[in-house]
C-alpha cells in the first residue's frame, strides 16, 4: 500500500507542472531559453507548435492515469486474494479447534 502512495505522490507531482506563461506559441516559455526558432517566430506555426506540444502532454497524462488506474486494480486483486486465504485459514484453524474440543 505505501509503494501505491508513493508512486501516485510521484506521478501526480509530474501533472501539475506548469509549463508556459502567456499566450500557447507567443515565443520563449518560462524557462528562460528561446523556445526554439518556430516558436520564437510566433504566429500560426507556433501556435500549431504549442496545441501539438499541449496533445503530446495531454496523451502523456492520459496514459499515466490509465497506469495508476492499472495499479490500484491490481493492487484490490491481490489484496482480494491475500483476504480469500487468510479466510480459508481461519476455517482451518476453526476446525482444528472444534475437533480438538470433540476429543
Amino acid at each position: 500500500m505505501q509503494r501505491a502512495a508513493t508512486i501516485i505522490s510521484r506521478q501526480m507531482a509530474s501533472l501539475s507542472q506548469v509549463r508556459m506563461a502567456g499566450e500557447a506559441g507567443s515565443g520563449a516559455g518560462k524557462g528562460g531559453g528561446g523556445g526554439g526558432s518556430i516558436r520564437s517566430a510566433g504566429g500560426s506555426f507556433g501556435k500549431m507548435e504549442a496545441a501539438h506540444e499541449d496533445q503530446y502532454f495531454y496523451n502523456q497524462q492520459k496514459q499515466q492515469l490509465q497506469n495508476i488506474r492499472d495499479g490500484l486494480h491490481d493492487e484490490i486483486s491481490f489484496h482480494e486474494e491475500q483476504i480469500k486465504r487468510h479466510q480459508e485459514a481461519i476455517a482451518r484453524h476453526k476446525e482444528r479447534i472444534g475437533n480438538m474440543e470433540k476429543k
